[in-house]
């Protein structure tokens, strides 16, 4: 056990399941598990993950070239008491910058024992140049024409001079350590240097092939029969080797990505286009898709080292490799990539465009319910899920954009319970769906310069850095006013596709920028009676009809009331009957609250779908404990006033709420008006610092009262904020004027 005293030059398999089983100090071999902005997160073992702190680092954060699922080397610097666990960067990051590895196995009996490394796992694959018959088939760029003939020289010189005791002791030497070097190359991967050293032999070979000179060593008889047949036996090799290449080539089977589960070990040839290309450490990976499935496809030259150059997003190519399963996902091991033009690019491109075409297109929607005004975008609505599942085949990013409220939330769940499925079925890596799917809550339903700049700076990033392609911008009841035209030109300068789905009237303006629109007052249906989250989950199974059972009680979590009957009947024929619903509302607008600009992907699954009771309920008391208590202050503070025809209610929400928790204004008008308005005239009014919130029991329309208002106080600043919640903005010095002349435009339209 001397290695102990030198643990400094030693990596180590942790195969422990516990962060303080840990030793500060060792060097771990792990696996990268994903990026945040303040370092790296890397597994040690299974639920064993720890933190490489950006300020750990040699470099840049954003210069780090690791990607998820990486195996890197890092050093445990400390283990909180709490289990986080600090990393520290190590400089050396292969197993053969460490003099040695061991297993550390808290629990076990292999503690302080030898890894036992394999070729094939260790470290970046290599190209293969083994075929699973045995043949040994040459890089690109490497010759075969003189090996057979250079083989059988070799073999006939160790059999003459098996035979010839009376050869020197270096001849046999030579040919001893040349036959035992070959054995050994037959069970390893050539290396680069092993290319380079095949090409000078081949430009040799010529040369090589010619007839010796007569070596002391060997009898006369012998050298004058090999030089008779000099010229039999080197036309015989250049033969064999030119069918031997013909064989290979024709005995290598084009298949279709979606069967190559089947084909572990085998040696295929695929064609199709290249939708992604990203370099790690190791191999260039390129992921390749044909007209069934996509696959990653690995070439290597040298560590971290552009594999094919020349090679593209969108181009056409065939590649012959090897089929491997790494970390439990298919991989094929690139062996030749060959660039189609010309027909063969074009068989490929149609091969590809008739079977996107007859994919992506759903046949008809099924609605979830009898509703018409979804009935009446029903076109819109084939067109909206055709281009999502389109984004989902050609490995388009798809970035979802949803108001962070309980309505916007259940929409933005409903779109991707149905789209996760799909591209997990479409790509092989496990974590391809935080990849290709990303949810993103807006503050309100305005999709503004400040939300495209993000969306585009992200996605101009993720082009350059890692090859992607540009997004799919999926907007749910948000995006359609003409306050989000700058923001959707934004997107349209870089060419990415617009779809605007919303159950409110969207304006004639948005109509004309995005690419698909689902909009039902644009067929003239009466959508008054309709949320975004029941038109979004009809969506979803017009994307993906196989979770229609997940999303049926979904439109019914969407509305705060007067939810249509038939949606109330839908959910609860699933096993959710009205309270139920109502506790899974009221956790969703309480969750949508915190981490605002965070999807919360995994917990509102579970609020929504795969938990208990037990969740909903314990997040629905917090809800209505907070709700309440602002209510009840709200109430106790309402001033009451009659305007002309009107009546209203009005709260100096910045002197009588908690601006910075929750309920936010928004959802407290929402509730103070639900609870206070009285006849069919009757506003609720929330007066802020500069904004304020209007309610109304009528059809109000509030661009046109912004504009009347704004005529009335001209001097107020007075502009509409937010159409869909209903909020103005003005100066703060004229805070009384903006009111007064609100009330009285609002006043004019009852």
């Amino acid at each position: 056990m001397d290695w102990i005293t030198h643990e400094e030059d030693v990596w180590f398999e942790f195969r422990g399941n516990s962060p303080h089983q840990l030793v500060p100090g060792r060097f771990y071999k792990g696996t990268v598990d994903g990026y945040a902005d303040f370092g790296v997160f890397v597994d040690l073992a299974s639920n064993v993950t720890g933190l490489l702190h950006r300020s750990e680092l040699d470099r840049r954060l954003e210069s780090l070239d690791w990607e998820p699922g990486d195996e890197v080397f890092v050093q445990v610097k400390n283990v909180r008491d709490n289990g986080n666990i600090d990393l520290g960067w190590s400089i050396r990051q292969s197993d053969s910058e460490f003099r040695g590895a061991r297993i550390h196995d808290p629990d076990g009996d292999a503690d302080g024992q030898p890894v036992e490394t394999e070729s094939e796992s260790s470290g970046p694959s290599t190209v293969k140049t083994r075929p699973k018959t045995g043949k040994t088939t040459k890089p690109a760029g490497a010759s075969t024409s003189s090996e057979t003939a250079d083989s059988e020289s070799d073999a006939d010189s160790q059999s003459e001079q098996d035979a010839e005791p009376e050869a020197e002791p270096e001849q046999d030497a030579a040919s001893e350590s040349e036959s035992e070097s070959d054995a050994g190359d037959e069970d390893r991967a050539p290396t680069a240097g092993d290319v380079v050293d095949d090409i000078a032999a081949n430009g040799e070979s010529e040369q090589d092939a010619e007839p010796e000179p007569e070596s002391d060593s060997e009898p006369e008889q012998e050298a004058e029969s090999d030089a008779e047949q000099e010229v039999e036996s080197e036309s015989d090799a250049d033969a064999e080797s030119d069918a031997d290449a013909e064989s290979d080539d024709a005995g290598v089977e084009r298949v279709t990505l979606d069967s190559i589960d089947d084909r572990v070990g085998d040696v295929i040839r695929v064609e199709g286009e290249i939708a992604s290309v990203r370099q790690t450490g190791g191999p260039t990976v390129f992921e390749l898709r044909d007209e069934t499935a996509i696959a990653d496809c690995a070439a290597f030259v040298e560590a971290g080292v552009r594999a094919y150059p020349e090679v593209e997003v969108g181009d056409y190519v065939r590649i012959d490799g090897e089929v491997e399963r790494r970390r439990g996902e298919l991989q094929i091991e690139t062996e030749e990539l060959t660039i189609l033009d010309g027909d063969e690019a074009d068989t490929v491109s149609q091969r590809l465009a008739d079977a996107l075409s007859n994919e992506a297109r759903p046949d008809a929607v099924a609605p979830l319910a009898a509703h018409e005004p979804v009935a009446a975008v029903g076109k819109s609505l084939l067109d909206a899920a055709e281009a999502i599942r389109r984004a989902v085949l050609e490995s388009r990013p798809i970035v979802v954009r949803h108001t962070a409220t309980a309505d916007g939330y259940v929409a933005g769940a409903a779109v991707e319970r149905a789209v996760l499925p799909l591209i997990r079925e479409e790509h092989p890596r496990d974590d391809a769906e935080y990849h290709y799917f990303t949810r993103r809550p807006l503050e309100e339903a305005v999709y503004g310069m400040d939300a495209a700049t993000n969306d585009v700076t992200r996605m101009l990033e993720d082009r350059d850095r890692h090859d992607e392609k540009l997004p799919l911008v999926l907007l749910l009841g948000a995006g359609s006013t003409a306050e989000s035209l700058d923001g959707l030109g934004l997107l349209g300068v870089y060419g990415s596709e617009r779809v605007v789905v919303d159950a409110a009237p969207a304006d004639d303006e948005v109509a004309e920028e995005v690419d698909v629109l689902v909009n039902p007052a644009r067929e003239g249906a009466d959508a008054r009676d309709l949320s975004v989250g029941a038109l979004a989950s009809t969506l979803s199974v017009a994307v993906n009809d196989d979770v229609r059972d997940d999303v049926s009680h979904l439109p019914a979590v969407s509305y705060w009331e007067n939810c249509p009957q038939q949606y109330l009947d839908l959910s609860e024929s699933h096993g959710f009957d009205a309270d139920r619903v109502r506790e899974l509302r009221e956790a969703v607008a309480l969750e949508a609250y915190y981490q605002s600009y965070q999807d919360k992907r995994e917990l509102i699954a579970d609020l929504l779908f795969d938990a208990d009771e037990g969740l909903a309920g314990h997040v629905s008391e917090q809800f209505r404990i907070k709700l309440e208590a602002e209510i009840e202050t709200a109430q106790a503070n309402l001033e009451r006033r009659e305007v002309g025809a009107i009546s209203a209610a009005v709260l100096d929400s910045d002197a009588y709420s908690h601006r910075f928790d929750f309920p936010p204004t928004g959802l407290l008008v929402d509730e103070l008006h639900r609870r206070t308005r009285e006849g069919d005239a009757f506003v609720t009014v929330a007066l802020g610092m500069d904004e304020l919130y209007l309610r109304a029991t009528g059809d109000l329309d509030f661009r046109a009262v912004v504009e009347s208002a704004a005529e009335k106080a001209p001097a107020a600043g007075l502009a509409a904020a937010g159409i869909r919640e209903g909020r103005i903005e003005f100066l703060t010095g004229a805070r009384d004027e903006a009111l007064e002349a609100v009330l009285d435009a609002a006043a004019e339209q009852f």
